[in-house]
């Protein structure tokens, strides 16, 4: 298969998932050390499957109708770049996010938030 092929399946597979707050499903696609970042400050926000285990069961508890529509998607090689519009907040607010992906070993190793 190749690169650009299973990047986007993989950054697919991590948004389904997403949006039915399944987060076996979501966390399944990441590499156990995955790194999420801000960009371009390359601030790191956390690091490892646990991290995002933690952040991502609390977010799909608290917003049960939160829901991510891909707006557009970019593939290049292994690098994924996603704009979504993210609605079904408990608190209201709708947001633009971009999010960018880089698979390593068939896993998504890095992400990058837009800020």
């Amino acid at each position: 298969m190749n690169n650009e092929k299973k990047a986007t399946e993989l950054a697919q597979e991590q948004l389904d998932a997403y949006n039915v707050g399944d987060i076996e499903r979501f966390l399944h696609v990441y590499a156990d050390d995955v790194v999420v970042m801000e960009f371009p400050s390359q601030h790191v926000m956390y690091k490892g499957k646990e991290g995002m285990r933690e952040r991502y069961t609390q977010l799909f508890n608290d917003n049960p109708n939160n829901h991510a529509e891909l707006l557009n998607r970019v593939v290049k090689g292994n690098i994924v770049i996603d704009h979504e519009f993210v609605t079904g907040r408990e608190n209201g607010v709708e947001l633009y996010a971009v999010a960018m992906y880089e698979i390593i070993d068939d896993k998504i190793k890095h992400v990058w938030f837009v800020k």
